[in-house]
């Protein structure tokens, strides 16, 4: 009877596919102080590594043909930049060295998180908070010292009737204030559910009756996850961009 139990327990199906998202020290073991290195801030250096190898390695010939990294990192240039120049106008072109450093390293460390046995640093709000509170300080101060007083025009909406501006200003605030959150959480949800239905379908694999069917899961996944990766660099980008639109441009 006790074989029998120890042979049931044994085919159990165990997986825990949050466990890829702990924070460990590097070396050893015990509690993580703000000061202990860990496997995040491995994969947050290697992705600084990785923006500064495609940004500035690549193109430092500067050839007339293009290598593959030159060509990555013009592709990335020119699409930053036109981005940038579309949405807040010649005025944000100024801001554009801080949205691109933003968008590679947002891109960069997502497809780190693609390689098997490596940590997703974007799918911690820890990381995501301080970037999208970040912009949210910058775009706040950048709007009062350009516009002075005049930025809490975007707060009222004098196109609204008189009786519903202050309803609607109150809803703006809030908002307004609700945006790093928002910012923050997009990124780091996206990132950590992927991830997860990932581990989800690998576990699945271990099963011989449906390995197939869980290994073709994984590979339809990780394809979305790939595009998923850049999808959210670009929208966390665009988003900055329409904030620091609204700091420049602040009347509705």
């Amino acid at each position: 009877m006790a074989t029998e139990e120890h042979a049931a327990e044994g085919s159990t199906l165990v997986f825990h596919p949050m466990d890829q998202f702990i924070v460990k020290p590097l070396f050893g073991e015990g509690p993580v102080a703000w000061y202990t290195p860990t496997n995040a801030t491995l994969w947050m250096g290697l992705a600084i590594v990785a923006v500064i190898a495609l940004l500035v390695l690549s193109t430092s010939k500067r050839a007339i043909v293009p290598g593959r990294g030159q060509s990555i990192a013009e592709m990335a240039y020119g699409f930053v930049y036109k981005m940038v120049e579309d949405v807040t106008g010649k005025d944000g072109i100024k801001y554009f060295p801080y949205i691109m450093t933003l968008f590679m390293f947002i891109v960069c460390a997502n497809f780190l998180g693609l390689i098997p046995g490596s940590f997703t640093t974007t799918s911690h709000i820890a990381v995501t908070a301080i970037l999208g509170f970040g912009v949210f300080i910058c775009v706040t101060i950048l709007g009062f010292v350009k516009n002075g007083t005049h930025f809490l025009g975007l707060f009222w909406v004098s196109s609204a009737p008189l009786a519903l501006r202050p309803i609607l200003a109150i809803i703006e605030l809030i908002s307004y204030f609700v945006r790093p959150v928002s910012h923050s959480i997009r990124l780091a949800g996206n990132m950590m559910a992927g991830h997860a239905v990932l581990k989800v379908f690998a576990g699945f694999a271990q099963v011989a009756a449906i390995a197939p069917i869980a290994i073709l899961g994984v590979t339809a996944i990780y394809g979305l996850e790939l595009l998923v990766a850049f999808i959210q660099a670009y929208v966390f980008t665009i988003l900055t961009c329409v904030y620091l639109k609204d700091a420049l441009h602040p009347g509705h």
